[in-house]
């Protein structure tokens, strides 16, 4: 077996964080494949199978020439109030205004929380740096599928193989995505009781509640402030796996969904975003309540 074998994930997951902590701005230029070859000490094939997938997943663009760059922040779009004008905004910025207040209160439903993972160790790193003040209290809650559910995606796409072939690749890659909620669950309890084990922030409490859905729509939710939510993409694309070997598949990709910021308006609340706030909250917190199981 190759000696680069399980490297290419590791990259992939290196250079998706520098992305997401700003190293890598939007607009910069990433380093030459050889240089990232030589940083990783991987051949350039592996360099290049890992910036395909930095562009199937909508982190970076290639210009022939050109070499690669980091796109330009996704946008979202605003609910219509006259009070909160369109720009280009995604969840960092969501995050970052949370854990801005004194008492941190994030609500989310999501189908693996690998980006919510990034932005909060993002925060996390800010607050260990004395970059940002550190809040008196964190309370996140997330719901999550659960394990007895079956997921719709990823699926294999194997035009012509026999049935029996698909389905192991399909089960291939459901254990895959399985593993990805698991380590970003943990990630995410690792990073906030780190913050009070420390002595950082003194109240911090993480909930993951496992339910019997999958998300349709990514969901982000300040309560009683503000929220983003948008659908996840249906996308074709080349699964990357730990041993360096590609699946064509059916997936589903939350990075380049169109988000809708949601705005409460203390003054009126059957404004447009005051509704939908009050909506979605009502719809998360019966859900947190209908599955509070043992």
């Amino acid at each position: 077996m190759s000696e680069e074998r399980g490297k290419g994930a590791t990259i992939l997951a290196t250079l998706r964080s520098r992305i997401s902590s700003g190293e890598y701005r939007p607009g910069y230029h990433l380093p030459a494949q050889r240089a990232l070859a030589e940083e990783f000490e991987v051949s350039r094939d592996t360099i290049q199978r890992v910036l395909e997938e930095l562009r199937t997943e909508g982190w970076i663009e290639s210009r022939q020439g050109s070499g690669s760059k980091v796109r330009v922040t996704l946008p979202i779009h605003v609910a219509t109030q006259p009070k909160v004008p369109p720009r280009r905004i995604a969840l960092g910025p969501f995050v970052a205004r949370a854990f801005a207040q004194p008492v941190v209160e994030l609500d989310v439903f999501t189908f693996t929380s690998e980006s919510l993972d990034t932005h909060i160790r993002v925060q996390a790193d800010g607050i260990r740096n004395g970059q940002i003040p550190a809040p008196g209290r964190i309370a996140l809650r997330i719901l999550l599928p659960s394990e007895s559910t079956e997921l719709p995606y990823p699926r294999a796409r194997v035009p012509g193989d026999s049935t029996a072939d698909v389905k192991e690749l399909d089960r291939i890659l459901q254990a895959r995505t399985r593993e990805i909620i698991q380590r970003h669950a943990a990630s995410l309890r690792d990073a906030l009781r780190n913050l009070k084990t420390d002595g950082l922030v003194p109240d911090v409490e993480l909930m993951v509640r496992e339910v019997p859905l999958v998300p349709t729509h990514k969901l982000y939710l300040r309560p009683g402030v503000e929220g983003l939510i948008g659908p996840y993409q249906i996308v074709e694309r080349r699964i990357l796996m730990e041993d360096d070997t590609e699946i064509d598949a059916w997936d589903v990709l939350g990075l380049g969904s169109t988000l809708i910021r949601l705005v409460h308006d203390e003054g009126d609340p059957n404004a447009v975003g005051s509704v939908f706030m009050q909506s979605w909250q009502e719809w998360f917190d019966s859900c947190w309540r209908r599955y509070d199981l043992p």
